[in-house]
């Protein structure tokens, strides 16, 4: 699975929904220091799953932004950060068109009670399905006033919390990257492209 650098936040005004699961749809990114890391990269072209059973997270903020891929087209994501994760059977998936066909590329980890770990971890998704719950939620704040290190465009609608929890984790996306990701008891396997993560 590759991790590349981080999706800059929008210059426009996208608005995201003020609910739970637009909430946790940031959840599963991680926050990277704006200054400390390039916050600017192409995105190969393919989204990717990655699904959990159960996420715990403390520092999060989401916000909207773009994903650019590697020909210049443009995606719209909601950037969500976290400071510190952990990811209970974790799974990720992609599928690539090759000259050889259709490969998928399968990783696994964190099961067997030794969850996976991130910390400042961000992810640029599309999509986000699960049960989630938050500690002293703000939602609506200013997207530059995020209680994150990585923070958006000023007046752009955006959302933070101390804490989170996401059982059952479901997440389409364009872009994950972490300072450090600790994949524990790790497989990765090539397959025909027909199992993903969910």
């Amino acid at each position: 699975m590759k991790f590349p650098s981080l999706t800059r936040s929008h210059a426009g005004r996208v608005t995201l929904a003020a609910v739970p699961v637009g909430i946790v749809a940031a959840v599963l990114l991680g926050g990277i220091a704006q200054g400390a890391v390039p916050v600017s990269f192409a995105v190969s072209g393919s989204q990717f799953q990655i699904g959990a059973t159960q996420l715990d997270g403390t520092g999060f903020s989401q916000y909207a932004g773009v994903a650019t891929d590697t020909e210049g087209g443009e995606h719209a994501v909601a950037i969500a950060n976290i400071k510190s994760a952990t990811l209970s059977d974790l799974c990720q998936s992609v599928i690539t068109e090759t000259p050889l066909g259709t490969v998928g590329v399968l990783i696994t980890a964190g099961g067997d009670g030794n969850p996976a770990s991130a910390t400042d971890l961000q992810i640029g998704m599309t999509g986000l399905k699960g049960d989630a719950s938050f500690g002293n939620i703000r939602i609506g704040v200013d997207a530059s006033t995020v209680n994150t290190d990585a923070k958006g465009t000023p007046g752009d609608f955006a959302q933070d919390a101390d804490t989170v929890t996401i059982a059952n984790l479901q997440q389409t996306a364009w872009s994950t990257q972490a300072a450090v990701f600790t994949l524990t008891g790790m497989n990765l396997q090539l397959t025909d492209g027909s199992q993903g993560c969910f």
